[in-house]
C-alpha cells in the first residue's frame, strides 16, 4: 500500500469529503484533501530534512493524508474515530502489521485534547498539522460573523515552516495581521497546539520555534 494508492482510494475519499462537509455546516475551517495533502507533503518533508528513511516517510505520508478520516463519524474524539476507520481500511491491504500499527498510532495520537508524539511518524503529523494556519482555511466569507477560530485563520497573510537540520530547529514563521486577530486571542486558540509541536519536535530530537510579525514567541 502506498501514499498514490490511499490517495485514490474510494472509501477514504469519501470518508474525507463528507467529514469536510460535516465541518462546513458546524462552523469549523477547511479540512478538505487540501488540507489532508499539505499535511502529507509537510510530514514528509520535516522526515527527509531529519534524515528519516524513505519507508517513515512513506508512513507519515499515509499518516497524513488519513488523519482526518475520523471526522465522517463525530468531530469529537475524530482522532480515535480516526484510527479505527484507518485500521480497518488498511488490514485488507498488503501493508504489514508493524507498519499498520505505527499509521493507526499516529493518527489516534494527533488530536492536542488527547493525544501526543509517540515516535517519528506521530511526531511529524502532528507539527504538520498544527502548524496548517492559513487565511484559505476560513469558509465563512462574511466577516462580521467571523468566530475566533475564523479570525485567528484569516489574519495569517503569511506562514512558513522551516525545518533547520544543522540547527535541529523546526520554526513556524507567521504574518499576522493584527487589525483581524490580536496576538492575545491568537495564543488562546493556538496555545495548546503549539506546545503539542513542542514535544513532538523534542520527540525528533529538535526545538520548536514560533516567531510572529519577525518576533521569537515561543
Amino acid at each position: 500500500m502506498t501514499y498514490k494508492e490511499i490517495r485514490e482510494n474510494a472509501e477514504v475519499c469519501a470518508y474525507l469529503k463528507k467529514g469536510n462537509q460535516k465541518l462546513d455546516v458546524l462552523g469549523y475551517t477547511d479540512h478538505s484533501e487540501v488540507h489532508s495533502t499539505l499535511v502529507a507533503q509537510r510530514a514528509a518533508y520535516i522526515l527527509k530534512m531529519f534524515d528519516y528513511t524513505d519507508h517513515e516517510i512513506e508512513l507519515a505520508k499515509i499518516a497524513g493524508f488519513l488523519h482526518d478520516i475520523g471526522n465522517v463519524i463525530n468531530r469529537k474524539n475524530h482522532a480515535e474515530y480516526g484510527a479505527i476507520l484507518a485500521n480497518d481500511i488498511l488490514k485488507d491491504t498488503d501493508m504489514s502489521l508493524q507498519d499498520r500499527v505505527i499509521i493507526v498510532s499516529a493518527i489516534g495520537n494527533h488530536d492536542e485534547s488527547t493525544g501526543g508524539a509517540v515516535d517519528a511518524v506521530s511526531a511529524a503529523l502532528i507539527i504538520a498539522d498544527k502548524t496548517d494556519v492559513r487565511r484559505n482555511r476560513v469558509r465563512n466569507r462574511e466577516k462580521s460573523s467571523f468566530d475566533i477560530h475564523d479570525r485567528v485563520n484569516y489574519a495569517v497573510t503569511e506562514a512558513e515552516l522551516l525545518v533547520e537540520r544543522e540547527k535541529n530547529t523546526i520554526t513556524l514563521n507567521l504574518q499576522i495581521d493584527e487589525t483581524i486577530c490580536t496576538m492575545y486571542e491568537y495564543f488562546e486558540i493556538f496555545l495548546g497546539r503549539m506546545m503539542m509541536c513542542r514535544g513532538a519536535a523534542e520527540m525528533l530530537g529538535a526545538r520548536f520555534r514560533l516567531t510572529a510579525n519577525g518576533s521569537k514567541i515561543l
